[in-house]
């Protein structure tokens, strides 16, 4: 199922740090990955959601800085969010724990790239192929981008 794009105004974001306050005293940290984590993201990711977020999440790594803000709980992921790595100001994939979700994680994570984004310059962003657009929306005021299925997510190869 084709899922459209989401708009995001990067100069008007929520501002989250009691929610990041609230997820360090609950033992959660949000912040950039290692580039040394990488194969440990990339294996939860892979078991987590799909392989083919692991190939975005990938290229989000070669960046430097890395261009990926993961959540992480007692040293483990339980949460990560990309940025500009389908195309220049896109978020995603990211994606949360199913067992952590309603957290505020989520939320927390969005943001966080988010403002990642603003700092490099951005006055907006897209969020592509959006699956829980009522998420975007509560959290940062995304609006649906009229005309956008497929989008950028056109021809994709089938897994083998």
């Amino acid at each position: 199922m084709a899922m459209h794009d989401m708009l995001v105004r990067l100069y008007d974001l929520p501002d989250v740090s009691a929610l990041k306050a609230r997820c360090e005293t609950a033992g959660i940290s949000i912040r950039r990955c290692g580039t040394y984590e990488r194969h440990i993201a990339a294996k939860w990711i892979e078991k987590t959601f799909s392989a083919k977020w692991v190939s975005e999440f990938k290229i989000s790594m070669s960046r430097q800085p890395a261009a990926c803000i993961i959540a992480t709980k007692a040293g483990r992921v339980i949460g990560f969010a990309c940025y500009d790595v389908t195309a220049r100001g896109f978020l995603g994939p990211m994606g949360v724990d199913p067992s952590c979700r309603e957290s505020g994680i989520g939320c927390a994570l969005l943001v966080t790239a988010l403002e990642c984004l603003h700092a490099q310059g951005y006055a907006y962003a897209v969020i592509g192929g959006v699956g829980p657009a009522e998420f975007y929306r509560k959290c940062v005021g995304a609006t649906p981008i009229e005309g956008s299925v497929p989008g950028v997510y056109r021809d994709i190869l089938p897994e083998l």
